[in-house]
């Protein structure tokens, strides 16, 4: 690969940092609450955290984030990781996108970067600058991520993982002293017990330090570490054995939706009754039209038996502009407070 540019075009470029909105720093409630009394989309988002609410509140309920989308970059970050730190979510479904290339990324001590208005993707590949929608991140950095998975990589077993059990030990590097920015998701999840989940782990930054180790191992004639899908559904179908009574609070589709919603069906499969989710709700800007699966409506979700249709709720928006709100009238209502972290870690002795 040829050496990026060196020209003040790239320092230009990455000037403004991305900030991370902060649910705890104001009160959504009465907006929310104002939002109840209207229609459109207003009405379902407001409908839509009442039903989150309703999970925390739920002894008996055990909430889990699914995650897909590039929001963590766009200034989401700390939203889900507050979720996690107060309690109101007890498991993770996520692109390795998500997990990888943006939190673990900025717990390096990276940033991500607004756009400075229109510019041409080749001057920016000539700068090494990486384009989600109107987010940059520096190619360069992102190479360092690559790096430090195949660090971690090299440091472990080489054995099968589950994304599961990778991710905790990317959690445990960071919690020993090597980040450089406290309190990311993944590291906030490794304290409170929390388990993430990517099923499609290797379409990330991951997967370009996973590919390196193995290939320096198998030139080694040395055996390498792998992730095992396999066990990643496995290991989520346990918990939702164990859990029961289970909620989903989904931003975006694609395979961390549909992953999620299939451990009903596993459970079924396995001779397990298990309850379908009973509370549910998707936020997303995908139509349904085109019949995709990770555009499909929750209720078209229950004819797979996998979702309730009593407290579920489609919000057709852009996350960035929802999620904040639905997080924040969640954190300021408090019922998080009176719950217990289920720690489905435990389940696998971590």
């Amino acid at each position: 690969m040829n050496a990026p540019v060196q020209t003040n075009t790239k320092a230009e470029l990455l000037q403004n940092v991305v900030e991370h909105i902060d649910i705890t720093s104001f009160d959504a409630r009465p907006i929310v609450d104002a939002m109840r009394k209207m229609s459109f989309s207003s009405r379902d988002t407001a409908r839509a955290a009442d039903i989150f609410s309703m999970a925390i509140e739920d002894k008996d309920c055990s909430p889990w984030l699914i995650l897909a989308g590039s929001t963590s970059a766009g200034g989401c970050m700390h939203v889900y990781r507050d979720m996690v730190k107060f309690g109101m979510i007890d498991a993770i479904v996520a692109t390795g996108a998500s997990i990888v290339d943006m939190d673990f990324f900025e717990a390096l001590g990276f940033k991500h970067y607004q756009a400075a208005g229109e510019v041409d993707d080749n001057v920016l590949r000539d700068n090494y600058i990486d384009r989600i929608y109107d987010t940059y991140i520096d190619e360069e950095e992102l190479q360092n991520c690559d790096h430090t998975i195949l660090e971690i990589c090299n440091a472990l077993e080489p054995r099968a993982y589950s994304s599961r059990e990778f991710i905790w030990e990317m959690g445990k590097w960071l919690s020993e002293g090597n980040a450089k920015k406290p309190g990311s998701l993944i590291q906030t999840a490794y304290e409170e017990g929390v388990p993430i989940f990517c099923p499609a782990f290797v379409d990330s930054s991951a997967g370009f330090g996973l590919v390196k180790h193995q290939k320096e191992r198998i030139a080694a004639g040395k055996p390498y570490l792998m992730i095992d899908a396999v066990a990643d559904f496995r290991e989520l179908t346990d918990i939702k054995i164990a859990a029961g009574v289970t909620g989903l609070f989904m931003v975006g589709g694609g395979v961390p939706k549909n992953f999620a919603q299939d451990t009903v069906v596993c459970a079924e499969i396995l001779g397990i009754e298990a309850e379908m989710h009973r509370y549910a709700v998707q936020i997303t800007v995908a139509d349904v039209r085109d019949g995709a699966c990770s555009s499909s409506t929750l209720k078209e979700a229950a004819s797979w038996g996998k979702v309730q249709t009593t407290h579920e709720q489609m919000v057709f928006a852009e996350a960035t502009t929802v999620v904040p709100l639905i997080g924040s009238d969640a954190y300021h209502r408090g019922a998080w407070k009176n719950r217990d972290k289920r720690r489905w870690a435990k389940l696998f002795g971590k």
